[in-house]
């Protein structure tokens, strides 16, 4: 009987939801709209219209399709008569939930904290205000992304949900019945770090914060710039391996990929450059090892309790040890369990792109001490 009133309780509550956001059932065949222009950012487009912005997202894995159009309408203003197709999100957003450890630090940096009602994947979030609202319930804990609480979703009643798609996921489940606006934040997909970062202006439309993010972005743009003529400009490209094996298989960025480009970007002659893939690509150790083992770095990032060593490398799979960055000592990892290199890297790749310049060319950014990686210890 309980389980019966709850699905009765999801169903009324989804068709109440339904009457505050979804798709616009507006086709008219013209609208004047004007660009407003993007530099770097492949998969986004944005149009200033009559009492409107319009948002075009394409897919990125079919560029010839659009994988969402969102139509934002200020909160404060009157819904015009006509809108062009899309999904209708008033803003700026005030209760939004955010599955993203990324996106919530977006958000704070953006001023708008207090805009989240919600999150997901609470245990790689390390912003102290959203960690102490769940504490206290004033930011609802959903659980995990991959399979949110769908209860305390439509208790939260947020108008808006923000996560990031990934290719043949099969859709969203659950939360899309309930007709909340999901803005798909694919971000990530980009082909250039810039690219990745000039998204920040799209958010700073969803909240309100247009002003603030043109800033932002601006100030990453000039400073990524500057680093990377600094980087391409020496002669001597360091060859670059990254990563690990996970289970059978060692996933390696492509060529196109926003890592492949900053690689690229902070002067190395990275092993998989030439793989024209944009996103991860996965590989055996032998195909890695034959191709990589005479590099003179190696990256990698991991989350864990301790940093890793030579030593633990080795015992975690003895063959690391016959790479050349390993016997001359030249690998460096990033902990992602308490560095913020997942949380920076999307919006400020300026800061990381730095990290990278220090390590690839030790003579350049005198004084500048590593954020993010450090060189193992034995």
């Amino acid at each position: 009987m309980k389980k019966f009133l709850s699905v009765i309780h999801i169903a009324i509550i989804a068709l109440l939801l339904s009457a505050c956001g979804g798709e616009s059932k507006t086709s008219s065949a013209s609208f004047e709209a004007e660009l407003i222009p993007l530099k770097y950012a492949e998969n986004l487009t944005l149009l200033k219209g009559e009492g409107y912005i319009e948002a075009r997202l394409r897919n990125p894995w079919d560029t010839t399709a659009i994988l969402r159009t969102y139509i934002l309408v200020d909160k404060d203003q009157e819904m015009p008569e006509q809108l062009p197709t899309g999904t209708i999100v008033r803003t700026p957003l005030q209760k939004s939930l955010v599955y993203t450890a990324t996106h919530c630090n977006l958000i704070h940096e953006l001023g708008a904290v207090e805009s989240i009602g919600g999150i997901c994947e609470i245990q790689y979030i390390k912003v102290p205000e959203i960690i102490e609202g769940c504490k206290n319930g004033t930011i609802v804990n959903a659980g995990e992304g991959t399979n949110p609480d769908i209860e305390k979703i439509i208790d939260l009643h947020p108008d808006a949900l923000l996560l990031s798609p990934y290719e043949n996921s099969g859709g969203h489940g659950q939360v899309e019945k309930l007709k909340i606006p999901i803005i798909e934040c694919a971000d990530y997909m980009e082909t250039s770090a810039l690219g990745s970062a000039e998204w920040i202006r799209f958010y700073g439309l969803l909240f309100g914060r247009e002003a603030w993010a043109d800033s932002i972005f601006a100030s990453v743009e000039k400073n990524y710039n500057e680093l990377k003529g600094m980087a391409t400009s020496q002669p001597v490209k360091p060859r670059l391996v990254c990563e690990l094996k996970s289970g059978s298989a060692w996933y390696v960025s492509g060529g196109r990929s926003t890592t492949g480009k900053l690689y690229a970007d902070a002067g190395a002659d990275y092993a998989f450059a030439s793989y024209p893939n944009s996103g991860g690509v996965p590989l055996s150790f032998e195909t890695v090892f034959d191709k990589a083992q005479d590099a003179d770095v190696w990256l990698m990032k991991y989350n864990h309790p301790t940093d890793k060593t030579y030593q633990s490398l080795r015992e975690d799979y003895a063959p690391y040890a016959n790479f050349k960055a390993f016997k001359d000592k030249n690998v460096y990892g990033c902990n992602t369990a308490y560095t913020k290199y997942y949380e920076d890297f999307p919006f400020h790749p300026d800061k990381v792109l730095k990290d990278l310049i220090k390590i690839f060319h030790p003579s350049l950014l005198p004084g500048y001490e590593l954020k993010y990686f450090s060189k193992l210890a034995e």
